[in-house]
């Protein structure tokens, strides 16, 4: 149950709603079964007696009481689906403020298509959490006390018998087949998670399969994943039927009992006849409201686990991040003895990584493929957290500023740029929502696709756009910023060299004052660099201007002559 303490704390904030569905659905209860009684009592009588008055006082109560029940069941209804709603709005709101310091790290963890199927459909499981876990079995004490109370005036017999189908159909029953399931322990919340992912995977690479004929594979794999998560579904439905099955026997039988004891205590003249009726519609009555019952173990192992699957997404530590605001002005930038290591790796990605980016500098940081040139830009930019050492804006730690003051100060284009649904414009205003058309076809131009309109529609990840011109409408949108300190991860490898190059000499060309970082597997062109770092399985090889390497003749000589002769 304590998986479920978070879920039981934002479920009690709304304890005005709880408390009236809570009432209501005593109230319903008690109307139900006092319609039945009044039924039973109004037939005995009539048979008994031929007083007018009292059948049409028993009959307008028999009105009353079904008006009362219904406009208690409705306001039962109405009050803890508000309820129910309220909460999940504070959950999801709960869940995206823990979840936010830790969405970086996260895709390293977690499929895309699982992630989505917790956050989506184990939230909305969490809806039966008050209307079938914790509301019923309290409306139901209520309702079972109070009806036990009434029939112990008549027959003690009855409310014995009555008090042992409550603890047999709401206790007894309910633990059984929560065991049953606890037991089986049926993966139907982490089926659905791995077939949102499976099939998350199956659109991204549609097109990959039907190149490489594999298509046909990846369906037969989904349609057999399809069935096992229909089959489980299939066998978590039998046991509700199991359980409604079962309670509705056992209620069945308790109903019969008391006619028998109340027949034998009418026939020792220890009750009078005309109440024998009222006692078994009484019985018939307020068993109707035991079904909910049957559904609890299922919706209470349902919400257990998707509490569970939510907490195991959210359950790191987040990083402590101060609340200050990055200095207006230059910035430096530097890492003093850096080190990352990926979630489940064992190999560093960064080790020990000492640099320092003056303001105003260009630097570029080189190295082969996995050297860590991407991380090191991630760690820089806050989005991913170092393991070890620092990273210092004028000195002082990020840890000391917020994210946000320090990505309002940064320039990103990255290696995989997001564009959304919606036209040239609309993408470019993400950076400055104020841009007027001037503004934004002076960016176009100054990244060679002045031959774009502002009008021109952008598909759903920019799929309507070659490689080179998604990296190029990027940068377009870092222009668009103005912000001092540019970093760019291999922002113009889908361009080909002259126009990278007009690219590079506009972008230095107009900001002069800023800094740029810049991550690039191209050793060509980097003669203008003012620094140059080099890295190797996560480490810093060597650093300096394009002439003191050279001149050093160490591993970026090398790697220059490696090129040289490919050229060649």
């Amino acid at each position: 149950m304590k998986e479920l303490t978070q879920i039981l704390l934002l479920t009690l904030r709304e304890k005005r709603d709880v408390a009236l569905a809570i009432v209501f659905g005593v109230l319903a209860g008690f109307a139900s079964v006092a319609l039945l009684a009044s039924s039973g009592y109004l037939i005995s009588k009539a048979a008994l007696t031929g007083q007018m008055t009292v059948l049409i006082v028993i009959g307008a109560c028999l009105k009353l009481f079904g008006l009362s029940s219904a406009i208690s069941r409705y306001s039962e209804r109405l009050f803890s689906h508000r309820a129910t709603f309220t909460m999940l709005g504070n959950l999801r709101v709960s869940f995206f403020e823990r979840l936010a310091p830790l969405a970086p790290e996260l895709y390293g963890k977690y499929r895309s298509g699982d992630l989505l199927a917790r956050i989506i459909g184990d939230v909305e499981s969490l809806q039966n959490f008050l209307l079938r876990v914790f509301y019923p079995p309290v409306v139901l004490l209520m309702v079972f006390s109070g009806t036990i109370l009434f029939t112990l005036y008549f027959s003690i017999y009855t409310a014995i018998l009555l008090a042992i189908g409550y603890l047999l159909t709401a206790v007894m029953v309910p633990a059984y087949f929560a065991w049953r399931k606890s037991r089986k322990d049926w993966k139907i919340r982490e089926s659905r998670g791995v077939l949102s992912a499976e099939a998350a995977e199956f659109l991204f690479g549609f097109r990959d399969l039907k190149i490489y004929q594999q298509l046909n594979g990846k369906e037969q794999q989904l349609v057999k994943m399809v069935d096992s998560y229909q089959d489980e579904q299939k066998n978590e439905g039998k046991e509700e039927v199991y359980s409604q099955s079962t309670n509705g026997f056992l209620a069945l039988l308790v109903s019969l009992a008391v006619l028998a004891a109340g027949a034998y205590s009418t026939a020792a003249g220890e009750l009078d006849g005309l109440f024998l009726a009222m006692l078994v519609m009484v019985s018939l009555g307020v068993f109707e409201n035991i079904s909910p019952m049957a559904a609890f173990p299922a919706h209470f192992e349902e919400s257990r686990k998707a509490a569970v699957r939510l907490e195991s997404i959210v359950d790191e530590t987040p990083r402590i991040k101060g609340e200050a605001e990055l200095p207006v002005g230059p910035l430096t930038i530097s890492a003093e003895n850096l080190h990352y290591i990926f979630p489940g790796e064992q190999r560093p990605a960064l080790e020990d990584i000492t640099v320092d980016f003056p303001v105003g500098s260009k630097t570029a940081i080189v190295g082969p493929s996995g050297s860590g040139k991407s991380t090191l830009l991630a760690v820089l930019m806050d989005i991913l957290p170092a393991k070890g050492g620092h990273v210092l804006f004028n000195g002082r730690k990020s840890e000391e500023f917020s994210q946000e003051s320090i990505w309002q100060r940064l320039n990103v284009v990255l290696q995989e740029n997001h564009f959304f649904y919606g036209t040239i414009r609309s993408n470019l205003q993400l950076a400055d929502p104020q841009a007027d058309d001037k503004e934004m076809n002076a960016a176009l131009e100054a990244v060679e696709l002045s031959d774009f309109s502002l009008q021109m529609e952008v598909e759903e990840k920019g799929q309507n756009l070659s490689g080179g011109q998604r990296q190029r409408l990027a940068i377009a949108r870092a222009i668009l910023k103005r912000s001092p300190l540019w970093m760019l991860d291999e922002p113009v490898s889908s361009v080909d060299s002259a126009t990278g190059k007009v690219i590079y000499e506009r972008l230095f060309k107009n900001n002069p004052d800023s800094s740029f970082i810049i991550v690039s597997h191209d050793l060509s062109g980097l003669e203008g660099m003012d620094q140059i770092i080099v890295l190797e399985n996560g480490k810093l090889i060597e650093s300096g201007s394009y002439a003191e390497l050279m001149k050093r003749q160490g591993y970026f000589y090398g790697l220059k002559e490696i090129e040289q002769q490919i050229m060649a």
